[in-house]
């Protein structure tokens, strides 16, 4: 009698996760990056430069754009964790999102993404003005692309995601009718990419002779390159803050003190103490640079005092 080999595969099938409606839902609203919801408040910051954030007008538009940008920045997420699955998988910390888990279906994500994606700009079409919905639009677009293939390219990469935090700037600017001051657009770009490229450099320290096999785009950036774009992008914020802040527009100031002159010490110290964590290699993931450092907290909260000061002229 003939004996039969049973072959064995050697690698064991990873155990599929239990999937209910909680569990779902709960692996959704991870995939859209609560603690990053807090990058949509800059879109406060031109209506509070220009002093025009307590009417009931402006209160409840800036609800709604900032309700509609985390929809938009959430739409991303979900797409951009379905198609990364694979290679999040290789990702020390990416590993455990719901995605690549397995907690939340690639479908799932693709369609809830989708869903998001369509509805946050109509929505901005019927409940703000068309151009709120235009830069909705033209932000899930290029942010789409990025995922698609911009961010496989040298440098833009970098400015792509730059861009996206100048359009959370710019929009509540746009949905109140407010222009928009040409230091205030440099000083949030150039602040934006100082952090950005702080967090390249970051990830490509940390990943060192793994960068590849999670994000690919890391091994054509040398860690010299990223630490020349950190420092430069943090020195020409610097400059247009300070140019901001000496620049009185023909108005002499009526207040106690010149809040705006004084607001500079603080926005340099908190560059510079944002730059430590750079220079370490610490600053990955920059929400949590800047809610758990208590001195870099510190520092904030007198800038924004000062700024609130020099906006109201006390």
């Amino acid at each position: 009698m003939a004996e039969r080999t049973v072959l064995l595969d050697p690698t064991p099938t990873a155990p599929v996760p239990v999937r209910t409606l909680t569990s779902l839902a709960r692996g959704l609203l991870r995939t859209t990056r609560p603690r990053q919801w807090v990058k949509n408040l800059l879109v406060v910051a031109a209506p509070a430069a220009a002093g025009q954030l307590f009417s009931r007008h402006a209160v409840i538009q800036l609800a709604l754009v900032f309700f509609l940008f985390t929809a938009c920045a959430a739409a991303v997420y979900l797409i951009n964790d379905a198609r990364d699955a694979e290679a999040d998988r290789a990702h020390p910390v990416k590993r455990h999102r719901p995605v690549a888990t397995g907690q939340v279906p690639v479908p799932l994500a693709y369609a809830t993404g989708g869903v998001l994606a369509v509805l946050a700009p109509t929505a901005a079409a019927l409940l703000s003005s068309p151009v709120t919905a235009a830069l909705l639009t033209a932000y899930l677009g290029m942010q789409l692309a990025y995922c698609v293939s911009l961010k496989h390219v040298l440098v833009v990469d970098l400015a792509v995601v730059t861009t996206g935090f100048l359009m959370r700037a710019m929009i509540g600017g746009l949905a109140l009718g407010i222009p928009l001051s040409r230091w205030f657009l440099i000083t949030t770009g150039f602040g934006a990419l100082f952090m950005v490229a702080a967090k390249r450099y970051s990830e490509a320290v940390q990943l060192a002779g793994n960068a590849g096999a999670t994000r690919a785009l890391l091994t054509e950036y040398t860690t010299g390159y990223l630490r020349f774009v950190w420092q430069l992008a943090a020195g020409v914020a610097v400059l247009a803050y300070c140019l901001w802040a000496l620049e009185e527009g023909g108005v002499p100031s009526a207040g106690v003190l010149p809040w705006r002159q004084l607001s500079m010490v603080a926005f340099i110290l908190a560059v510079l103490r944002y730059a430590v964590f750079a220079d370490r290699g610490a600053a990955g993931e920059p929400e949590d640079v800047v809610l758990r450092d208590r001195a870099l907290a510190l520092i904030g909260l007198v800038w924004l005092a000062m700024y609130g000061l020099a906006v109201v002229n006390w």
